[in-house]
């Protein structure tokens, strides 16, 4: 995998972007905002392995950090709260 580290800020400011004006999003709204976002595949590979469902920001980024963390993306693409 290749350094991701540069995508981090970027990634903060969509999850920020997609809850300014509501508490839940559903997955395929997270998953489209990512490519429009104009995100590497493997960044938005990450937003795919989300279960379906509708997420508040916290449950959204403890979903993404499992996902980051148990496929070893930690040093290349970093945490989000």
């Amino acid at each position: 995998m290749t350094d991701l580290r540069e995508y981090h800020e970027t990634v903060q400011r969509m999850i920020e972007t997609l809850y300014r004006d509501t508490k839940l999003v559903p997955r395929l709204e997270i998953i489209l905002r990512a490519e429009c976002w104009d995100l590497p595949r493997e960044v938005i590979g990450i937003f795919e392995l989300l279960p379906p469902g509708h997420y508040p920001r916290h449950r959204l980024c403890d979903q993404l950090n499992s996902a980051i963390v148990g496929h070893g993306w930690g040093r290349t693409l970093g945490t989000f709260d």
